[in-house]
C-alpha cells in the first residue's frame, strides 16, 4: 500500500463481520429450498436475520416478514423487506472491511454518495419483475423449471429498450440466463447460493422506483495519471476499467477515479483479441498502454468517482509513469463513497502499490510477504490480454494492484509489476496491450479477432438483407 504502517491488521479479525456473513449465509441456504413452504431450519435462518439487523431501523419491517415467511404466508412486501436486510449486512460488511483497508493504507475518503437522478420509470415492469422474483424465492433454487424461467422473457424484453430500467433488464436478463442454464433445479448438484442469492436480492431492490437511477454527474477538468487497468472477460461480454488518479485542475486534492468501457463479444474472441474490440470506444486505454497522462476538460463524472467518459472531452498528455504516480500521487488522493446498492465486500478494488516485499510459492498460491503480514496474491485474476503473467508477478520487486476480499480474506490484483527480464529493468502491465503490440502471440490473438469479428459481421449483414 502506499505508505502501509501496520501491516498485521489485514489478517486481525474484523468486529461483527463472521456474524453478520452467517446470518447472510444462513439465509441463502434458506432460499435454496424455497420459502413456499419452510422447514424448522429455514425458519431459524430468517429470525437469525431478522435479528441481525435488529438495532437498525429496519428491524420492525424485518421481523413482520421473517415471522410471516417462517409461516409459509410470505408476501412481496415481506420479500423485499428481506431483500433489503440481506443487502444492508452486506453492505455494512463492505464498509467495515473498506475502514480497514483504509486504515491501512491511510487513505481518505470524501463524503456521501450523489443523490440519484431518477427519471419517469414503468411501474407495471417494474410490478412485474418483481413478482418473477417473488415466484423464485417461493420456488428455490432446487425447484426451478424451464417454465418458471422462461416466464422472465417478455417482460426482460419489454424492460430493455428503456434506458431507466436497463440496468435492471440486464441483470435479470443474465440472472435468468443462468438459471435456464442450471434447469431443472432437481438435479443440481451444488448451487452458488451466494451469487444466485446476490443477483436475487439485487433484483429485487431495483425493480423499487428510484433505485436503479444513477446520481447526478458533475464535471472534472485536469491532469488524469493512469495506474493501471483491470480487464474483466466472459463468454459474452468484454470490460476494461481503468483505475486513474485525477489532479484537479483547481489545485484541491486529488482523487481515486475510474473509467469503464464494455462492449459485447463473440466467445471464440479471446486474449489479446479483446483489444480490438475494445479500443475504438475509449482513449484512455490507449494513453494506460502507452504510460501517458491525459487532460480532461469538464468530464462528467459522478460523485462515487466514475468517469462517464467522453473523447471529446479529454486530449493525450505528457508521459507518465504509473509506478511513478503510485509512489508520489497515489498516497495524497482520496477515494469516492460508494453507492449504496454497492456496497458488497466483492466489490473492494482499492489501489495500493507494493514494494520490498518478498515472495512465498505453496500448493500453487502465490503470497507477499511483507513485515508483520503475509498477503496472498490473485494471480486468477491476471488476465491473457497482456504481457503480464503470474511468473513476472512472483519475480517482481514492486506491485501496482488493487486489494480486494473474497474467501474471508484480503487478496491483491497484480495490475502491474516492476521486475527483471534478461537483465534489464522492466515495467510490465496487463493493459500493455491496449494500443496494440508486437508480441507473436498477441499479434495472433488480435488477427484471429479481427478475423472472426469481420465473419459476424458479413453473416449479420446478410441477415439484415434478407
Amino acid at each position: 500500500m502506499t505508505a502501509v504502517e501496520e501491516h498485521d491488521l489485514l489478517g486481525a479479525p474484523v468486529e461483527g463481520l463472521d456474524e453478520a456473513l452467517a446470518a447472510v449465509d444462513a439465509f441463502d441456504r434458506s432460499l435454496s429450498a424455497g420459502l413456499s413452504r419452510p422447514g424448522p431450519d429455514q425458519a431459524a435462518a430468517l429470525r437469525e436475520l431478522a435479528d441481525a439487523v435488529a438495532a437498525s431501523p429496519l428491524a420492525d419491517t424485518v421481523s413482520e416478514a421473517a415471522e410471516k415467511a417462517a409461516a409459509g404466508a410470505v408476501g412481496e412486501d415481506h420479500l423485499l423487506a428481506l431483500a433489503a436486510a440481506r443487502t444492508a449486512l452486506l453492505g455494512a460488511a463492505h464498509d467495515a472491511l473498506t475502514a480497514r483497508a483504509d486504515e491501512v493504507t491511510g487513505r481518505t475518503r470524501t463524503g456521501a454518495p450523489g443523490s440519484p437522478s431518477a427519471g419517469p420509470q414503468a411501474a407495471n415492469l417494474l410490478t412485474a419483475a418483481r413478482s418473477w422474483l417473488c415466484d423464485l424465492a417461493r420456488t428455490g433454487w432446487q425447484g426451478i423449471d424451464h417454465d418458471l424461467v422462461s416466464g422472465s422473457g417478455q417482460v426482460i424484453s419489454a424492460m430493455l429498450p428503456d434506458p431507466e430500467l436497463r440496468r435492471a433488464a440486464t441483470l435479470l436478463d443474465g440472472f435468468a440466463a443462468e438459471l435456464a442454464a442450471s434447469c431443472p433445479g432437481a438435479s443440481l448438484d451444488r448451487a452458488p447460493l451466494r451469487r444466485w442469492a446476490d443477483l436475487w436480492a439485487r433484483g429485487m431492490l431495483l425493480t423499487v422506483p428510484g433505485t436503479a437511477a444513477p446520481s447526478a454527474p458533475g464535471n472534472a477538468t485536469g491532469r488524469l495519471l493512469p495506474l493501471g487497468v483491470d480487464v474483466q472477460e466472459h463468454a459474452t461480454a468484454a470490460q476494461a476499467q481503468i483505475h486513474a488518479v485525477l489532479e484537479p485542475a483547481d489545485g484541491s486534492t486529488p482523487r481515486l477515479v475510474r473509467a469503464s468501457v464494455s462492449v459485447p463479444k463473440p466467445d471464440t474472441v479471446l486474449g489479446a483479441g479483446l483489444w480490438q474490440l475494445l479500443r475504438p470506444h475509449m482513449t484512455l486505454l490507449a494513453a494506460a498502454a502507452e504510460s501517458r497522462c491525459m487532460d480532461i476538460v469538464d468530464m462528467p463524472v459522478t460523485a462515487e468517482g466514475e468517469l462517464l467518459w467522453d473523447d471529446e472531452h479529454a486530449r493525450p498528455g505528457e508521459p507518465a509513469d504509473p509506478f511513478a504516480t503510485a509512489r508520489v500521487v497515489l498516497p495524497a488522493a482520496a477515494a469516492a463513497p460508494v453507492a449504496p446498492l454497492d456496497r458488497h465486500p466483492a466489490s473492494l478494488a482499492h489501489p495500493v502499490l507494493l514494494e520490498d516485499y518478498a515472495t512465498e510459492q505453496a500448493d500453487g498460491t502465490l503470497t507477499f510477504v511483507l513485515p508483520g503480514h503475509r498477503l496472498t496474491v490473485d494471480t486468477d485474476r491476471v488476465p491473457a490480454a497482456g504481457p503480464l503473467t503470474p511468473q513476472a508477478v512472483a519475480a517482481s520487486r514492486a506491485c501496482i494492484g488493487l486489494l480486494r476480499w473474497d474467501g474471508g480474506r484480503y487478496l491483491l490484483q497484480p495490475l502491474a509489476v516492476e521486475t527483471t527480464v534478461r537483465r534489464k529493468a522492466v515495467a510490465l502491465h496487463a493493459g500493455a496491450w491496449a494500443a496494440g503490440t508486437t508480441d507473436k502471440a498477441g499479434l495472433k490473438a488480435e488477427k484471429a479477432a479481427t478475423d472472426a469479428v469481420a465473419v459476424l459481421r458479413e453473416r449479420a449483414g446478410r441477415l439484415l438483407r434478407t
